[in-house]
């Protein structure tokens, strides 16, 4: 390593929310076993098979517990008959498929939830099945759609989820791929082996990783909340001033509930990889001085966020005269009076995987970010402590990649991890330099999208999922606990909040979100309100009845994502 050589990190944010219904034990939704299988195994075997790469992976605690409970439950099922906890994977089982027009039609247009283009064509025989299954998509024609299609129709949708070095090494694919059609119960069984095997296998493949010093594991709060509101609703009008607020003035307890999110998560993440994190990438990049305070208290090396927040907080911090350069931006700072290093990413490099690239070929992509690279080099100054960092969630953008990104990532690490003018490290390696880090007088609350935090407040959906969270806050805090049974009780309570807290379900209301997806979420979140209140053996509201939000647009990538900077 030189001082001349510009350190670059990437910053993979693996995250999806509790999808298992809090009523019913099932998962609602697929998307934690399906990403598991193909994303997270694929972001592993690109870590493993170039000993000089390296990464920072980011880890939500209920992300780790929900893999662990999904590869558990897979493998009873296997040894035991117990069921399978999700009913699309279920379709892999030797269970009838269910009967009711209803149930049946919702199964079938649930493997039709792939990249049309990447994951649908790719596959002649899914395509002729999709092709099919959309004509059959009615609760009038559903019936056609035997038992058969319907489990040939689910061994394909997995398979084309499967991660693309999976697709490339393992036998069983390629065999079930021949195939084409009339799986068996033994094919099936096979398929949902390698599912559980794959799912299983990704805490101990990032440990080891880890243990080797070649990715850096960081942490997200335990359910993904947003930190700077649950601290201070206020904190949104640091960029919008005249954003409407929720009827309550400010979510009860929140302090402790943050530092509840805090411990848990830290709790959890020791116990999957055998060590303390040192550092903490909060939910969304959304930071505010409150949020920065509580990250130091626990005793993080450092906390990340986004280049917006940092322009921000420096036209804040300097004097009127100061015009912001290249030297203000890709190097660490920290507030007075606290250890913590706070870094920003750089949105426009992240923003370039995360959406431009996909439609690049990908050693012309990952030639183009280097070169992106090497134009910061000139501004680069060792002795100041510039680094870049690219951070960007570790899952979403990869489907609209050909080839789930296979080639554009094995491009980018080999190009990074061999460049003579840029070195590829983690924070925590480059931190281990005591890089000089520059002193913000103030920091603005923000996020990774816009620098604000209009994703978790400020329109009346949005508002109205906080009233409603406010009040579930408020008969938790009312709840009397007592002996033995009631430590139980207020520990179920405890975690169940925790998942009502999650910033997920705020991001997807608004009307601006796709109608099926803020359906989804606007259910799910009003179903674990309602657990929340059983817990508390309390009748839930009447309220909890009534959907929050309509959604009516199509935003890019789905609305799973979202850019640095609307445009």
């Amino acid at each position: 390593m030189t001082e001349e050589r510009l350190p670059v990190v990437l910053l993979w944010h693996m995250h999806q929310p509790q999808y298992r219904d809090a009523l019913t034990g099932e998962y609602a939704l697929p998307w934690t076993y399906l990403h598991a299988i193909k994303d997270y195994v694929d972001m592993a075997a690109h870590l493993e098979a170039l000993p000089a790469a390296r990464a920072v992976v980011n880890f939500t605690p209920v992300l780790i517990e929900q893999l662990q409970e999904l590869a558990a439950r897979i493998a009873e099922h296997l040894s035991s008959g117990a069921p399978l906890p999700d009913p699309v994977l279920a379709l892999l089982g030797p269970d009838e498929v269910p009967e009711a027009p209803a149930e049946r039609l919702a199964l079938l247009r649930a493997c039709l939830r792939a990249h049309r283009k990447n994951m649908i064509e790719r596959f002649a025989p899914y395509l002729a099945l999709a092709t099919l299954a959309e004509s059959f998509a009615t609760a009038e024609r559903i019936a056609y759609a035997s038992d058969q299609f319907m489990h040939d129709l689910a061994v394909w949708y997995h398979l084309a989820w499967v991660g693309e070095t999976v697709r490339r090494s393992d036998p069983l694919i390629a065999a079930l791929s021949t195939q084409e059609r009339l799986y068996t119960p033994a094919n099936r069984r096979a398929l949902l082996a390698l599912i559980a095997g794959l799912i299983g296998s990704i805490v101990p493949r990032f440990r080891a990783l880890s243990d080797a010093g070649r990715c850096e594991l960081s942490l997200t709060p335990y359910a993904h909340p947003l930190v700077p509101l649950l601290l201070n609703f206020h904190a949104v009008r640091d960029t919008q001033p005249t954003a409407l607020l929720p009827r309550h003035n400010a979510y009860p307890g929140g302090a402790e509930r943050a530092a509840w999110h805090m411990r848990e998560g830290i709790r959890v993440f020791t116990a999957a990889f055998g060590k303390r994190p040192q550092g903490c990438w909060p939910s969304e990049g959304a930071i505010s001085a409150e949020t920065l305070a509580l990250i130091d208290k626990f005793e993080f090396r450092w906390a990340a966020s986004s280049t917006n927040v940092l322009r921000g907080s420096l036209l804040l911090s300097n004097e009127p005269s100061h015009n912001l350069g290249p030297r203000d931006f890709d190097r660490p700072y920290y507030l007075d009076n606290a250890r913590l290093n706070c870094f920003f990413r750089d949105d426009t490099l992240s923003d370039l995987i995360g959406f431009s690239y996909a439609s690049w070929r990908g050693d012309d992509a990952a030639a183009n970010l280097v070169q992106e690279l090497l134009a910061r080099v000139h501004g680069f100054d060792g002795a100041n402590g510039h680094a870049v960092l690219i951070a960007l969630d570790g899952e979403n953008a990869w489907e609209h990649y050909p080839y789930n990104g296979y080639f554009f990532l094995s491009a980018l690490y080999a190009a990074l991890a061999t460049h003579p003018a840029l070195e590829l490290t983690t924070l925590a390696q480059y931190l281990a330099r005591a890089p000089q880090a520059a002193t913000l007088k103030r920091i603005v609350a923000g996020s990774w999208v816009n620098g604000t935090l209009a994703t978790g407040r400020g329109d009346a959906a949005k508002n109205h999922a906080w009233d409603l969270l406010c009040d579930a806050m408020g008969a938790f805090d009312r709840a009397t606990f007592e002996g033995e049974a009631g430590r139980a009780q207020r520990n179920a309570a405890e975690q169940q909040l925790a998942l009502c807290e999650s910033s997920d379900w705020f991001w997807w209301f608004g009307d601006y979100n796709p109608a099926d997806a803020v359906a989804q979420f606007d259910e799910l979140y009003r179903r674990q309100l309602v657990n929340l209140y059983r817990i508390l053996k309390l009748a839930p509201p009447q309220e909890l009845s009534k959907p929050i939000c309509v959604g009516h647009g199509a935003p890019e990538h789905g609305g799973t994502m979202r850019r640095a900077t609307a445009g």
